[in-house]
Parts: structure tokens; sequence; C-alpha cells
């Protein structure tokens, strides 16, 4: 479904002609029209190829969807008409670039393989597939000293990871992999480097170590996400976990407005005005200033105000911030999911979904129009 672009909208301004004019013009897509203005026989002028005065710039948005507490991935069943990705983008009124899902290494006594029907249904719906890698058994918990970063780098999961690149790359098309997120953390994560026994050259090693996995076994159709929270004040520093340019595509935040004390979208990536976040949009550009940078979740909760509050979050986020402060972003991944009471979803309210939809609307949000795309690692939009 939507896989047309909702974004590609030319508008022409008025024009007045006294002349039997045609004008070519090369649009967006590469494709000419001419338009032609009624006029007097006589006269008849031909002007030269007029190119688009203003690029239209954009950058890719989706969308990890949950219904029911849990994360949907892009399966067969969950991709059919009516199902949760069809109902998310109907009513936000536009198809996702990226569809946002993940895979433990471990679940239920069981090593995960690659997940290749949910990679084609993701790609056949034109989008491109961000997949959360996590070295954990799921539901086990922060403490799971198997999974401790170490035996990553001893090569105790190496025949498991050769296997998963192997698969990977049998697959052959791009894909972005966020593996072992918000590590710089102190919550629930085995990887975390403040947990579990960690340490943050832990950390730098066995992304390291995974990395060369994935490459001596030819796997380069992964774009590498190197995904850290945003920081406070006891958060472990970026620069102690970042693995090293040679390792990492893009970077990337994870952020929300979800505390007691309301803060917009500004605030929540750069700490403004306030003393318990620092400012992480800086901090991530200073340790890796050459690389494209993601927003791999955000979202807001609401105020309890029938929505009203967090239309207005929202509006600001997807209409002013992102297109006018944060140009480095060239990426927003939106976290539309009910955790506990704190609802995340555009749909939360009406006022929410409404300016969610009027946001991302706007042609500064790509469509899911790469069900051919082929380049890899995956580059900005320009």
């Amino acid at each position: 479904m939507h896989s047309a672009n909702n974004g590609g909208v030319i508008r022409f301004g008025r024009l007045l002609v006294l002349l039997s004019i045609w004008i070519p013009i090369t649009l967006i897509s590469g494709r000419e029209v001419k338009i032609a203005a009624a006029a007097p026989p006589c006269c008849s002028v031909f002007l030269p190829l007029i190119k688009s005065s203003a690029a239209i710039s954009q950058i890719y948005w989706g969308a990890l969807v949950g219904t029911a507490g849990q994360v949907d991935c892009p399966s067969n069943a969950n991709m059919q008409p009516g199902g949760p990705f069809d109902a998310f983008e109907t009513r936000v009124n536009k198809g996702m670039a990226i569809l946002h899902w993940g895979q433990p290494w471990n679940m239920n006594g069981a090593f995960q393989k690659f997940p290749t029907g949910d990679f084609n249904n993701a790609r056949n719906h034109g989008s491109l597939p961000l997949l959360d890698w996590s070295s954990e058994a799921l539901g086990g918990g922060p403490n799971q000293p198997a999974y401790a970063l170490s035996k990553i780098t001893s090569g105790l999961y190496d025949s498991f990871i050769r296997q998963w690149a192997l698969d990977a790359k049998a697959w052959g098309h791009p894909f972005f992999l966020r593996f072992n997120w918000e590590m710089n953390g102190n919550w629930h994560y085995p990887w975390s480097v403040q947990l579990n026994g960690n340490q943050p050259s832990d950390f730098v090693r066995a992304w390291q170590h995974v990395h060369d996995i994935f490459a001596n076994a030819g796997a380069s159709n992964v774009t590498w996400v190197w995904c850290p929270n945003i920081s406070d004040p006891g958060t472990t520093p970026m620069a102690a976990v970042y693995p090293g340019d040679s390792y990492v595509d893009w970077t990337c935040l994870d952020g929300y407005n979800k505390e007691n004390a309301w803060v917009d979208f500004n605030t929540v990536f750069t700490g403004r005005g306030i003393n318990w976040l620092l400012n992480s949009y800086n901090e991530i550009l200073a340790v890796a200033p050459t690389k494209p940078l993601m927003i791999g979740e955000t979202a807001s909760i609401e105020a309890g105000d029938g929505g009203a509050k967090k239309a207005a979050w929202i509006t600001d986020a997807l209409l002013t911030q992102l297109p006018t402060n944060f140009p480095k972003v060239k990426a927003v991944v939106w976290f539309n999911f009910l955790y506990g009471v704190q609802d995340f979803r555009a749909e939360s309210t009406q006022p929410s979904l409404n300016a969610f939809a009027a946001g991302i609307g706007s042609n500064y949000y790509a469509a899911n129009d790469f069900a051919n795309y082929d380049i890899s690692p995956i580059r900005p939009l320009p």
C-alpha cells in the first residue's frame, strides 16, 4: 500500500504570458513537461531549458510499530491490507521509507536466523529495513554473563555471527543494522557498558569483532548504525564507546519527551535551558562529524490535555526543528508504541494524529519509494 510518493508535489505560481510559449521544465524526477500558454498566433518564442530553482531536500522517515505490547515485524500476516503497517500508514496518510523492528540473538532458547522473509516484505513495500540486532537472550534481563561483551570478542558466538552475515550477504540488498543500541546507558540491556560486567572498551572491541566477521563474509550490503542514547550526567561519554569511523556508516540518537518535566524536541537533543540533559547533538557531531545522523527512536507522551500539547510538540519537531535546526539529521524514526502508561503513538489522540499526518506529509520526508534501491552503505538523500 501507499507505494506512490505522497511527498512529490510540484506547485507553479501565477503565470502571466502574452506570447505563445512552450517552456520545458525539468522536474525532480528528471522528466520534462511543456506548459503552453494561449497567445496570438503571430508570435512564438522558444525559451532555453529551465531547471527547478529550488531542489527539494529530503530525509528518510519511518516508524517502529507496535500493537498489543509487541513490536511488529514485517511478516506476511502483518503486511497484509488492514495489518498493523497498513493501518498505521493509512492513519498518517504516507508510506514509510524505513520499517523498523528488532531481533535478539537468542529467543525461546534458539538462535535466530537472518529473517529473509521479513526483509523481502519490507523491500517489496518500498521501505528500507532497519533492524535492531541485540546480543542477548530475550527476556533474560540485564545480568546475562553469557552475553557479556567480552564473550563476543572471545569468539564464543563467531559461528552464529558468521552464518547470519552470510545469509545477509545472500539476501543481497541494502539494510540498516542497529547493533546493540543505547550502550552508553545503565538500563536493562546486557550490552550496556555500565552493566553485566562490561566496560566501554569492551563495547568497542565487540563491535569491531562483529563488524570484521561481516566484512570477512562479504556482507557489504549492511549499513552499520551506531546508536547511543541521548546524554545526561549519568551516561557514558559517547567518545568512549565509538568504534571508529571505519566501523560505522551512520550515527544515531534515541531521545524522547517522556519525563515529568515537559521538554520540546530541541531540548531533548540539545539540553537547551536545562541541566539534566546534555547537548547530545553537538556531542555526537564532535565524535563523528562526517557521518550522516539518524534519530533512531523518538516520540512524545501525552500531557493529559486531550492532545493539544503533544500535537504542538509534533508539529514543532517535524516542521521546524528537523528541517531548520538539525541539518545533520538525515533520517528520523518514530517510536509508535504504547509503553506501559506512556502512549508514544502518533494516534494517541486525534489532535496528535492530525499533527503527525500534517507534519510527515511535508515533502521533506521521503515516502516508500525504495523497492529498487541498491546502494550500500545507504546514502543520505540529497
